[in-house]
């Protein structure tokens, strides 16, 4: 399989157990001739709280599951489990696991380092309870939260944000024109956000758990370092990722 679909390297994905939008933009997000192998995150509790922690305690077992393939990388595609444990329980658990993980939270992180960015806008697709544990955790890492906007809807089951589209996004970072930050950051991999970021039109940098695993998982594939040059080739219009995106989702960017 390798040297079909893999000649430049194997990632494993992550993705909570009913998040489609993962694999359709990593798929878009992954450099050609790197392969993807999927492992699902499941817990079956109905609590939304107790769900997004069983997807983190259970990762283990998602790992298991690769069986006797050997990606090179991890990415850990739910932002929500790590705004409820914490960055340094996070790295205990994915220090003794066989393969080096990246988690989405992680990924946007590097990418505000990167960027330097402080000040930043959020825009949470959660439930009230889960939109302060997120801005909770980015003022832990010493950024400004000046502004969160949510889009419309009861979304008390976190399920219910893969209901949501990119026109959503779209809305709410527009809604962000003018807000006095270095960043806007589109929280959580499950409402789609490529489109988003692709349509808009903003001097300040829009970012999405997505988009940051994806550069993070060139760059490591690559066994180059996660800096502000690379990172803003990433985000340039003329980004390769963007010409894949219009040629496998092309009704994506018809929110414009």
């Amino acid at each position: 399989m390798r040297q079909d679909y893999g000649a430049k390297g194997l990632v494993a994905l992550f993705p909570p157990q009913a998040n489609t939008t993962v694999e359709a933009e990593l798929g878009v997000l992954l450099e050609p001739g790197v392969g993807s192998i999927v492992s699902r995150l499941t817990c079956y509790d109905d609590d939304s709280r107790t769900r997004l922690v069983g997807y983190f305690t259970n990762l283990g077992a998602a790992v298991r599951a690769l069986d006797t393939a050997r990606p090179a990388l991890g990415l850990f595609a739910c932002t929500g489990s790590t705004y409820l444990v914490g960055l340094p329980e996070e790295d205990r658990a994915f220090a003794a696991l066989p393969l080096p993980i990246v988690s989405a939270a992680r990924a946007v992180l590097t990418a505000l380092d990167a960027l330097k960015a402080r000040r930043i806008a959020l825009v949470s697709p959660y439930p009230a309870w889960l939109t302060d544990a997120c801005v909770a955790f980015w003022r832990l890492q010493n950024r400004d939260v000046v502004v969160v906007r949510s889009p419309a809807g009861d979304r008390t089951d976190t399920r219910r944000i893969y209901d949501l589209g990119a026109r959503d996004a779209l809305k709410e970072v527009r809604a962000l024109e003018r807000a006095a930050v270095d960043c806007i950051v589109i929280s959580g991999t499950g409402m789609p956000s490529l489109a988003a970021i692709a349509c808009v039109r903003r001097s300040v940098p829009v970012l999405s758990s997505n988009l940051c695993l994806g550069w993070v998982a060139r760059q490591r594939m690559a066994g180059a370092a996660c800096d502000a040059s690379s990172l803003e080739a990433w985000l340039a219009p003329s980004a390769a990722w963007r010409a894949r995106l219009a040629a496998r989702f092309p009704h994506a960017l018809e929110i414009g």
